[in-house]
């Protein structure tokens, strides 16, 4: 494929995106960019739709499995500054999509603006949490969201309301599109408070996740009604291990990728789980991570 002189300066070839992933695994993309603007990225995803070249977007890394194939196709990184920028307007925060969650919920809690606070040690961009409609404390990212601003498959671009983005649980309608950034509608609250309830969140939260393994990932999603750490224990799933692959005995809602791990060991343990978790309870695990 032949990219536009314009956008060349842009693309790299056979980037390896395992350094990029939580896990560390996975072959390299064929293409690869890091642009710098909207503009650049319209470009790109435009040019990509014209030549029948899937696209992937890169936030965080903390919710994919790469193959060790790797992509054949173009992965753009939201890594760029233009796109991680948070802008504060009376009680209406925009953010990039391609900065960090945590970012965003530490400077609405110093703005004094609450409706984020709850989502703090949630890991990845603001981007991937809208278009997987995270959510935490019972209550989902999507509740806070006014608008979504995003790059349709054509290269057009788009704003969309809450209620057209489809916010359902830890699903939205925004899955295939690229994600620039998000206007939040947030409420006026105590600084002092809200930053109390934020630092008891994180303590919490730090507290269930496996700290001495670097490689980590949540593979699940909570069923509706129960944390998927309380349903892998219950179904004594807690520690399991496929070749280099295991769940945290401690904490089993994390996937820990040990010296070694393939893909494919990460998918036997998957589906193994899957499968059992079916059998015993009946309740079809839906997954977190997103397969390239």
């Amino acid at each position: 494929m032949d990219f536009p002189d314009d956008l060349m300066h842009l693309i790299r070839t056979d980037e390896p995106l395992g350094p990029l992933a939580w896990l560390g695994i996975g072959g390299p993309a064929r293409f690869y960019a890091e642009p710098i603007n909207t503009g650049d990225v319209q470009r790109l995803v435009t040019v990509a739709a014209e030549q029948g070249l899937p696209v992937r977007i890169l936030g965080g890394g903390s919710n994919i499995l790469v193959r060790e194939s790797g992509v054949d196709g173009l992965v753009i990184s939201l890594a760029g500054s233009i796109s991680s920028e948070i802008a504060i307007d009376g009680t209406e925060m925009t953010v990039g999509a391609g900065a960090k969650l945590s970012h965003a919920v530490i400077k609405s809690v110093g703005a004094g603006l609450g409706g984020l606070e709850h989502l703090v040690g949630i890991p990845g961009t603001v981007g991937g949490a809208v278009v997987g409609n995270a959510s935490a404390g019972g209550r989902d990212i999507g509740s806070a969201v006014k608008s979504v601003n995003a790059i349709e498959k054509d290269g057009s671009t788009r704003t969309m309301t809450q209620q057209e983005a489809g916010f359902s649980h830890r699903k939205t309608s925004l899955v295939g599109l690229t994600v620039l950034d998000v206007t939040f509608a947030l409420e006026a609250r105590d600084v002092l408070a809200l930053t109390k309830r934020m630092q008891k969140l994180w303590i919490s939260r730090n507290a269930s996740r496996p700290t001495e393994e670097p490689r980590i990932a949540m593979p699940f999603v909570d069923p509706d009604g129960m944390p998927a750490k309380d349903l892998l224990q219950t179904v004594g799933l807690a520690g399991i291990r496929e070749g280099d692959v295991s769940l945290d005995g401690q904490h089993p809602q994390y996937l820990i990728a040990h010296s070694g791990a393939t893909s494919d060991d990460c998918l036997r343990l998957i589906e193994r789980v899957r499968e059992q978790v079916l059998l015993q309870t009946g309740i079809g695990l839906q997954l977190n991570l997103q397969i390239w």
